[in-house]
């Protein structure tokens, strides 16, 4: 389904459920705000069935642990259909709305808001595909470091270390995060955002192709992309790494999508010794979403 079709299909939904709703409740101001909320919601639920389609077999077939039941993997559902299907970033956008809005005046007050990528190159502008996968660079180098201070930075470490937890690492867990780091995330990436000028039109296409390779790196899978393929592409076995045990806060492989910022500031592990993942053998989360919201909340403030 192409954007044309997901326009279609979010127009119809806001035409026949979503405004006569919002005049009812005297709320049509938020209609913008809805339609993108519609196809926010289409986009993630194609991703979740794609990604569901294509990978979930290949955990099955090849398997990194084999595990009796995926009982342990349930909570991690939940963090993905809140995540993907938008009510986590509809909560967040609201909270932090105050944030990302001054920044975007600061910066076209300072007149410090660069040109998109595809305005300084006649070459690109008529080429998209180079200037989107130099976008998707940008990002990725941006993420790198980002994900190295959830490591270093102890308060950070103690929301971070949730996403951490999973015993059972599978396709659902890149989703698993506190809500409070997923804030400090968003300001993160709309301030680079900003500070790159992405353009609306590559937003979403860049977001979903982080997030296709995110699931599959996070897949509990044994097979990696070989050895020139690790070096080019976060594979399942680089980044099951990143969550071993014997990894740990210190950490490695921290990259998003390109392993070439692990190599370059000495980060990279390529020996995929490690297989079990977690914290530690003895740093158990609660099972249910807001028992271990609730944990990270009194780690954040001293409690145990």
């Amino acid at each position: 389904m192409g954007d044309d079709q997901f326009d279609l299909l979010a127009g119809w939904i806001y035409e026949h459920a979503a405004q006569p709703a919002l005049y009812k409740l005297g709320l049509i101001g938020l209609d913008e705000l809805a339609f993108d909320g519609i196809t926010f919601f289409l986009y993630g639920l194609a991703q979740i069935l794609l990604i569901y389609i294509l990978v979930r077999p290949l955990e099955s077939m090849f398997p990194a642990e084999e595990w009796k039941s995926r009982k342990g993997t349930r909570v991690d559902i939940v963090y993905t259909l809140l995540t993907r299907l938008g009510l986590v970033p509809l909560l967040l956008f609201f909270v932090l709305m105050p944030v990302t809005s001054g920044l975007d005046e600061w910066l076209r007050l300072h007149n410090l808001l660069p040109r998109e990528l595809e305005l300084l190159s006649p070459w690109l502008l008529a080429n998209p595909l180079p200037s989107f996968f130099l976008y998707l660079v940008a990002i990725d180098f941006s993420n790198y470091w980002r994900h190295r201070l959830q490591h270093r930075l102890e308060i950070w470490w103690k929301l971070h270390s949730l996403h951490h937890s999973q015993k059972m690492l599978s396709l659902w867990s890149d989703d698993r995060n506190h809500l409070v780091d997923d804030s400090v995330t968003w300001v993160w990436f709309a301030m680079v955002t900003a500070l790159i000028g992405i353009p609306p039109a590559q937003f979403i296409w860049l977001v979903a192709a982080s997030r296709a390779v995110e699931s599959l790196s996070h897949a509990n899978v044994r097979f990696g992309f070989g050895p020139v393929g690790d070096r080019i592409l976060v594979s399942p076995k680089f980044h099951r790494m990143h969550h071993s045990i014997a990894a740990g806060k210190a950490g490695c492989n921290f990259a998003t999508l390109f392993p070439i910022w692990d190599i370059l500031f000495g980060t990279a592990d390529f020996q995929h010794h490690a297989v079990a993942t977690g914290v530690n053998p003895v740093d158990d989360y609660p099972e249910g979403y807001l028992a271990q919201q609730w944990v990270g909340v009194k780690r954040l403030f001293g409690a145990k």
